[in-house]
């Protein structure tokens, strides 16, 4: 199994490649994100370990990019511990984040308990069931009361993301920077035009236990419905 070790710290990159030996990994390593992206794109790792901070690319982009084509593992390392960082790496796709300085063992720890994670939720992962919806990532379809329901790419991510999500509230933000990335240009009023489409042609179908329901001055979130 293909571990891509990625910091521009060269004792960082040869402690951690002699202990995902000694864990049984195939370690590969790259110093930069330009390097991370090409390492990636030739090696097919299983898994990243991912630094924040590096020259050319830093992990957030490289992250974005990577989420771009693949779910493989993400865990994210930085040598600063604020909040915003941690949710950063995690609303753009990070599986885990560790805080410098940390300990070899821990990293491999954290390593084997997220490959544990997802190799144990795969196959939830790509389906969302709930009452009368079915959303099925893997073929990016949408079904309410066992019939079609004919969505965009982006109409899709957005009922994805929510739904997945089930009464967590995203800013428009939030949905603008994860699904269309920071280096959009334009304003959340594309977020609210898309959520718009999304809502006419699920209210085409009974859906009396769900809603996607708009909370004021914030988001968007998928309700479910307590009362009926």
């Amino acid at each position: 199994m293909k571990i891509l070790i990625v910091d521009d710290n060269k004792q960082i990159t040869s402690i951690l490649k002699e202990y995902s030996i000694k864990e049984g990994f195939e370690p590969v390593i790259a110093f930069d994100g330009d390097d991370a992206i090409n390492k990636f794109n030739l090696e097919n790792p299983d898994i990243l370990l991912l630094d924040v901070m590096m020259p050319n690319k830093d992990g957030f982009q490289v992250c974005r990019e990577i989420r771009k084509e693949s779910n493989v593992p993400i865990i994210m390392i930085t040598a600063r511990g604020e909040d915003f960082e941690k949710i950063m790496g995690l609303e753009i796709g990070a599986d885990d984040y560790i805080v410098k300085p940390f300990s070899a063992g821990e990293v491999m720890a954290r390593v084997k308990a997220v490959l544990r994670r997802i190799n144990t939720d795969d196959h939830k992962k790509e389906i969302f069931e709930f009452d009368n919806l079915r959303i099925n990532l893997e073929d990016y379809t949408v079904y309410i009361d066992n019939k079609l329901v004919s969505l965009t790419k982006k109409e899709f991510e957005i009922f994805w993301t929510l739904a997945n999500n089930k009464n967590k509230v995203f800013s428009r933000d939030n949905l603008l920077n994860l699904l269309w990335g920071y280096d959009y240009i334009g304003d959340n009023r594309t977020v609210d035009n898309h959520i718009k489409r999304l809502r006419a042609k699920i209210d085409e179908f009974e859906h009396n236990s769900w809603l996607i329901s708009t909370i004021w001055g914030v988001g968007y979130k998928f309700e479910i419905k307590t009362n009926i």
